[in-house]
């Protein structure tokens, strides 16, 4: 038996080669996760990456996928390469059997009558879930401080944010909670909580991934995808989620390229790597600068091209985002009105109104970030606003989609950092939104064009030793070639710090036990 500590640390494909050895069982690697959870998640200093633990069925799982390998035949044979490794869901992806919240008061205790698409395929993959991951409530935030259930604290400093909307997810991977986690990312969602946790986020293609059973945001940026400690870890669940549902109107219908075979590929002699030049430099935190400038060395010594790519309107994204986002959320999120499904609370006084039901449902089960994106949102939609908002942003959405189309004529892929800082202390931008809305700068460009998007672990930064990222973007529909050029990049890191970033993480369970003064004092003498 493979040691409890040994085996959580295990990438999902050493897991899965262990497995399929027989040397290690499904039941035992779930039951050492699980333990995990219990060990590190929770208390006034837990990670607070899990609103539910779904213990019973994912040991079920585990039970069925070891009896069917130690049988043999066929159906062992016919075993996805996956099957038997554990695996969390972001909690606004909808399931049989456990709570959906999407982190929010409005849906507390809500389950859902069906799979979506993502948890069909890993069930049918014999992936045990889990549980569900916390969030920003309806993924509106970029630090997993606005969930109804408490923020989620950064396995690397329990002081900071591990990024958002998708902290539980990427926080969750990070503290070897689990091997594998699903995001959504609408804006950066599961790029940033990568870049600030030292873990691998993709976000792929828009349409290439299913969204059906996803609770929807903004239905024309939301994307799901894989979150994990490498790339090839993503390739792998990449490979079990994607490819066309005819239940999403948006799927695509072109078949999954070989992602797995990409991320195994280990070359960029002679491929253009473009940077781009208004995501990077001035208002990036130096070390974060430090940490790309050398991803980029090592590169040019891998024999890849390196160019400069100028993408002008990248710096109206931003703006144009946070208006097109919030009109979308504003539509998305009219259903919850206390009437169907969800919360109800009725008004204390005066008439029973179908009307003051929902405004008194509203105002008592969304939290201040979704009220304030709503307002914003509705304010952006009505009449005599919508040409000047939302109309002039979806021009902007336009000429950002074609400075990608411009800069990929000279660049096979492009990169920048992730996100410019490292993670910031919680609470440090509560009070200012605007603040906090500028850590999705780089990451925004993406979703507004739809082009896939991958982060990974590019070191520490030399100020307060904590993970930066470093993002790859593609063409839409070549996913793959983030995979070659990431998992290219990855070795080249992890030979340059001497294994996997993730290795020089400080010890969790250690920090999560100590007093908070204690805690407090040790990060400021960092």
């Amino acid at each position: 038996m493979t040691d409890t500590n040994e085996l959580i640390r295990l990438s999902a494909a050493a897991l899965a080669e262990k497995l399929a050895a027989g040397e290690v069982t499904s039941v035992e690697a779930t039951q050492a996760y699980l333990d995990r959870i219990a060990e590190v998640d929770g208390g006034e200093r837990g990670v607070n990456a899990f609103l539910h633990v779904n213990a019973e069925e994912a040991l079920a799982v585990a039970a069925e996928v070891d009896a069917i390998r130690a049988a043999g035949g066929a159906e062992a044979e016919a075993l996805h390469v996956l099957a038997g490794v554990p695996i969390a869901v972001k909690d606004l992806i909808v399931t049989i059997g456990q709570p959906t919240t999407a982190g929010s008061r409005i849906l507390e205790g809500w389950h859902s009558p069906y799979d979506a698409t993502v948890v069909e395929r890993l069930r049918a993959a014999k992936m045990p879930i889990l549980g569900k991951t916390n969030l920003d409530e309806f993924a509106m935030g970029s630090s997993t401080e606005h969930s109804a259930y408490g923020p989620t604290r950064n396995p690397w400093d329990l002081d900071r944010i591990p990024g958002g909307s998708g902290g539980g997810s990427a926080a969750a991977v990070a503290a070897f909670e689990a091997p594998l986690a699903l995001g959504t990312d609408t804006g950066g969602s599961i790029r940033q909580p990568g870049a600030v946790t030292g873990t691998v986020g993709v976000k792929p293609t828009y349409g290439s991934v299913s969204r059906y059973g996803a609770i929807a945001m903004a239905s024309s940026l939301d994307q799901i995808g894989p979150v994990s400690r490498t790339v090839l870890d993503s390739a792998l669940l990449h490979q079990v989620i994607g490819g066309h549902d005819p239940r999403d109107s948006t799927s695509l219908p072109d078949p999954l390229a070989d992602l797995v075979a990409a991320a195994k590929t280990g070359n960029v002699e002679g491929l253009r790597i473009g940077i781009i030049k208004e995501l990077h430099g001035e208002g990036y935190q130096a070390g974060v600068e430090n940490r790309f400038h050398d991803a980029l060395e090592l590169l040019k010594e891998a024999g890849a091209e390196i160019v400069e790519v100028s993408c002008p309107n990248f710096q109206y994204a931003l703006g144009a985002y946070y208006l097109i986002m919030p009109s979308e959320a504003s539509s998305n999120l009219a259903k919850f009105d206390g009437v169907r499904y969800g919360l109800r609370v009725l008004p204390e006084d005066g008439p029973m109104t179908i009307e003051r039901v929902m405004g008194a449902t509203r105002a008592a089960g969304f939290g201040d970030e979704v009220k304030r994106r709503i307002i914003l949102g509705t304010y952006a939609l009505s009449a005599g606003y919508y040409d000047a908002y939302y109309g002039s942003a979806q021009k902007v959405r336009t000429l950002v989609q074609r400075d990608f189309e411009a800069a990929f004529t000279v660049a096979d892929v492009l990169i920048s950092p992730t996100a410019p800082t490292t993670a910031f202390r919680l609470g440090e931008k509560l009070d200012d939104p605007l603040a906090m809305y500028l850590n999705d700068v780089a990451t925004i460009p993406a979703n507004l064009a739809g082009v896939p998007g991958l982060s990974l672990p590019g070191g520490l930064a030399d100020e307060d030793g904590l993970p930066v990222g470093i993002q790859l973007l593609a063409p839409a529909r070549e996913d793959a070639r983030l995979y070659r050029v990431g998992a290219v990049l990855e070795s080249l890191l992890e030979a340059k710090w001497g294994g996997p970033l993730l290795q020089s993480a400080p010890d969790l369970a250690a920090a999560v036990a100590r007093p908070v003064e204690t805690l407090v004092g040790s990060q400021e003498a960092k």
